[in-house]
């Protein structure tokens, strides 16, 4: 019979994402790049927004918060992911990885509804663009952040804590290469079947809910489109939100195969696949799709460069 650990006292074991060879240490030289990229795209489009005058819109302040949202999720995985490969450790610490499950589902879950909150700047913008300043207010701009933010946290909150609250068995290994809490939730010799479906209510309220509220904007969205008469407005409509789009199909995708799947299924190399791409590919995705695709923030990037030379 296995017997509990105290958890506050033996480190928790991280398999992580890569073994020791010249293979993958070519992959994880790949994933630093790929960070340092994040880190400078997702700096430079809030550095724009905040110096541009033409981008002090509620579309692109909802945008810098999103950039800061991904710069924020990257920084919590991958340098002590990259840490404990180049050091050949594997520990984490438990207050460590209450930090890394905390500061994940706030960033994740805030994300999901700013998201939802950019989907109704876009439906606003191109169904009652006459009302646009009064119905996107810089007050409601305000509190959809700030309800963003709070609503992550408490779910990061919640679930962090009772996490941590369990016993768990001898086996202290998790499969994965940062401390996710399906992965801790099957570590615990508890029954923890109320938890289970506590978590899988907030998975719907966090994931399902702001993901109908951003497809209802957008059926919106084509209905209103379609029926415009210029095809200069339509092209650039599609241009906006297909942007958008991309960063919800890429994000919500990613994230609703790991929490909302059935409870039978067993963990595997797809799992931190999936799990890679929406920690480390997504955030830097996102501001070349936005910056790609959008001409003001290409305008204001390069009255920003011609300044500097």
């Amino acid at each position: 019979m296995k017997t509990p650990s105290n958890s506050t006292e033996v480190d928790f074991i991280l398999l992580g994402l890569f073994s020791h060879t010249y293979a993958h240490l070519f992959l994880l030289s790949s994933v630093l790049v790929i960070f340092t990229t994040s880190l400078m795209g997702n700096t430079l489009m809030i550095l724009l927004i905040c110096r541009e005058p033409r981008l002090h819109t509620p579309m692109y302040f909802l945008l810098s918060q999103l950039s800061f949202m991904d710069m924020m999720l990257a920084s919590t995985i991958v340098p002590k992911m990259s840490a404990n490969y180049l050091m050949n450790t594997r520990s984490i610490s438990p207050a460590g990885c209450g930090s890394q499950i905390f500061l994940f589902l706030t960033l994740a879950g805030g994300e999901c509804f700013l998201l939802a909150a950019m989907s109704y700047d876009r439906y606003v913008a191109i169904c009652y663009p006459l009302r646009y300043h009064v119905l996107m207010s810089p007050k409601l701009c305000a509190y959809l952040t700030v309800g963003s933010w709070l609503l992550g946290a408490a779910d990061g909150l919640m679930q962090a804590g009772t996490i941590l609250s369990f016993p768990f068995c001898q086996s202290r290994t998790i499969n994965h290469f940062f401390c996710e809490a399906p992965s801790l939730v099957r570590l615990a010799c508890a029954d923890t079947k109320a938890f289970e479906f506590f978590m899988y209510i907030c998975c719907i309220l966090m994931l399902l809910i702001p993901l109908s509220l951003v497809l209802a904007s957008y059926s919106l969205i084509l209905v209103a489109v379609l029926r415009m008469r210029s095809s200069a407005a339509r092209k650039k409509a599609f241009a906006t939100c297909s942007s958008h789009l991309a960063v919800v199909g890429l994000f919500y995708g990613a994230i609703i195969f790991i929490y909302i799947r059935p409870k039978s299924h067993q963990p595997g190399k797809s799992d931190k696949v999936v799990s890679a791409f929406y920690t480390i590919f997504t955030p830097v995705l996102n501001p070349l799709i936005y910056s790609v695709r959008n001409k003001e923030v290409k305008g204001a990037l390069r009255k920003w460069l011609q300044k500097k030379v």
